[in-house]
């Protein structure tokens, strides 16, 4: 019961409704590239670098072939 209780209180706090939809005119401020998850495409290829150069290894970022050599 207390934790119904707690977690009714807190949504009830978050301030988001459940049927909030993104109204037109912040579309636009949604859509701009830094709103991307992936950020920076230079960036991005900069630190996949490093990943790999730590790593040791190659690739492991994008889609493999099957193991038969046939990719």
């Amino acid at each position: 019961m207390m934790y119904a209780l707690l977690l009714l209180l807190t949504l009830g706090l978050s301030g988001c409704s459940m049927g909030e939809t993104v109204q037109p005119w912040d579309k636009a401020i949604l859509a701009r590239p830094e709103m991307t998850f992936e950020g920076d495409p230079l960036d991005t290829k900069y630190v996949e670098h490093i990943y790999s150069s730590k790593e040791a290894a190659s690739g492991g970022a994008g889609v493999g072939g099957g193991g038969c050599g046939c990719n």
